[in-house]
């Protein structure tokens, strides 16, 4: 760990206004215990940003000192860029404004700001930003990456939302970003992931849904996995834009509504959730319904702020984590043959396969309208989590993610995937999930705003060379 001498730090606090934490002092443990317990670097310093000038202030001091630099939004990551070895860890965390306008439908959030805060002020007014899977969750990586949940299909993902962005870039510049104030730096932003600046503030377009939404969910034994992955391909072109599907090899959880011969028991969930009127939502699962033979389901109106939180208890906080994922131009009968031979193989039962459905308002942009790293063409993105309270299922699951992936491959739309479900960031995987065009003209950009390659722990894009 670097050694950076206490008159150094007491410059530091004298500048910032948030607090300037080391090994040991109050604040420090909090910043660096993130999402994945399977990571374990330490920081020789985190400042724990109140505002812009506080980041602009902590890039200065660690780029004066060759420290690399780290960002951490919610500290939610697969790959654990939120932590640095040695280096400054950027906190984010004590940026937790939001603001929401219900006549314009307008979100403004810091960056610091987890799905769960944004949904609870949202849903005061019936409004929510398309968000993810996991509350707890921070806007300000999955945004960047792209964003998909329950709300792509009706609103697209969550960079696609995104109307506004407050960003310091490395040489400590605030900058307003958007389709009028530096529009390459905005359209990088939005799928681009944290190459080009900390932002520090988003700003987003919101949509009416909720409070109350209705949820069918269908849980069915292993054996079965095959003819539900069948159903739910037949079902996913005859959804409205106002409906969501989701599919997942899991086991299933100890929760009341599960009987309880079937808690923790392995097989396949299929769950659509509707945004319009519970007796559209009953037309819409019945075929679902009479196909599945389901060895339990749940049918009911649940809150919205609820559905975005079902999952949370699939990844609690702390716990081990790798992942991998493909996109599929469709669930082909060789793939779903894949899949269903892979999934039974995991150790822990913790380790999870969602498979998202991307649909409608997702399929509305152009491929370049947005820095996304896939095509809008896309209909499904298979994630492989292995997910395991102890380094022995870790390790076995790890190895089974590897070759579920390996074996989707050759089914897959590319190699390239979706760079906010990669735990391994080499430079060619990145470049085939963004395609060699949209590549370049990101390199090109991160030239101009990160010509140092300040902003290297993420899904790394370095800066083009000079011609």
């Amino acid at each position: 760990m670097a050694q950076i001498r206490s008159s150094d730090l007491d410059v530091l606090r004298s500048r910032v206004t948030g607090i300037v934490a080391e090994p040991g002092s109050p604040g420090y443990s909090d910043a660096v215990a993130i999402w994945n317990g399977a990571i374990h670097r330490r920081p020789s310093v985190v400042v724990r940003c109140a505002n812009s000038a506080d980041v602009a202030r902590a890039l200065t001091f660690a780029q004066d000192r060759g420290l690399e630099v780290s960002v951490r939004g919610g500290g939610h990551g697969f790959a654990g860029f939120a932590v640095t070895d040695g280096g400054v860890m950027i906190d984010l965390t004590p940026l937790k404004s939001v603001d929401v306008d219900p006549a314009s439908q307008v979100a403004v959030a810091g960056g610091g700001v987890t799905w769960a805060e944004l949904d609870a002020v949202g849903q005061q007014h019936g409004l929510a930003v398309p968000g993810g899977f996991i509350s707890h969750t921070g806007i300000a990586g999955l945004t960047l990456g792209g964003g998909m949940g329950w709300l792509t299909g009706l609103a697209g993902l969550s960079c696609d939302n995104l109307a506004g962005a407050e960003v310091v870039t490395a040489d400590g510049q605030i900058l307003r970003a958007s389709s009028d104030e530096h529009p390459d730096l905005f359209w990088a932003l939005r799928g681009g992931g944290g190459n080009f600046g900390v932002v520090t503030s988003f700003k987003y377009r919101m949509h009416r849904v909720g409070p109350l939404v209705n949820l069918g969910l269908f849980f069915v034994g292993l054996d079965q996995g095959a003819a539900m992955l069948r159903t739910a391909r037949e079902l996913a072109p005859t959804l409205p834009r106002d409906a969501a599907m989701f599919i997942g090899g899991l086991n299933a959880p100890p929760e009341p509504f599960v009987p309880e011969e079937y808690r923790l028991q392995p097989g396949y969930a299929l769950l659509v959730a509707g945004f319009g009127a519970a007796a559209a939502h009953a037309d819409l699962i019945a075929p679902a319904r009479d196909a599945v033979n389901a060895l339990f389901e749940l049918v009911t109106p649940i809150p919205y702020a609820n559905l975005q939180q079902m999952f949370d208890p699939s990844a609690p906080w702390g716990i081990l984590g790798y992942e991998k994922a493909v996109y599929l131009d469709e669930l082909t009968d060789a793939a779903i043959a894949t899949i269903v031979e892979h999934q039974p193989r995991k150790t822990s039962p913790m380790s999870f396969t969602p498979i998202f459905s991307l649909r409608g308002s997702f399929a509305d942009l152009a491929d370049d309208a947005t820095a996304f790293g896939g095509h809008r063409s896309t209909r499904y993105v298979v994630n492989i989590a292995a997910i395991a309270h102890t380094q022995e299922e870790l390790d076995a699951d790890r190895q089974w993610a590897r070759d579920y992936w390996t074996a989707l491959v050759p089914h897959a739309s590319g190699v390239g995937g979706y760079v906010n479900f990669m735990s391994e960031y080499e430079e060619d995987r990145v470049r085939a999930a963004y395609g060699p065009g949209k590549y370049d003209r990101l390199a090109t950009i991160k030239s101009q705003y990160d010509p140092g390659n300040i902003f290297h722990l993420n899904a790394n894009i370095p800066p083009a060379r000079p011609a």
